[in-house]
């Protein structure tokens, strides 16, 4: 994830889980289905609202 955030990420951190927060919030503001899920132990996928 260096190149993703510029530096060494530590997992014990919920940064990521902050800002797929923050996307989630933008994304379902028409109160549709959340687009991202989280997929355990993988991390996260987006979804199709056809699907």
């Amino acid at each position: 994830l260096n190149a993703v955030w510029g530096y060494d990420y530590d997992p014990g951190t919920n940064v990521l889980e902050v800002y797929v927060g923050y996307l989630r919030r933008k994304l379902s503001a028409n109160d549709g289905p959340a687009p991202i899920q989280t997929v355990r132990s993988a991390g996260y996928r987006l979804v199709s609202s056809d699907a």
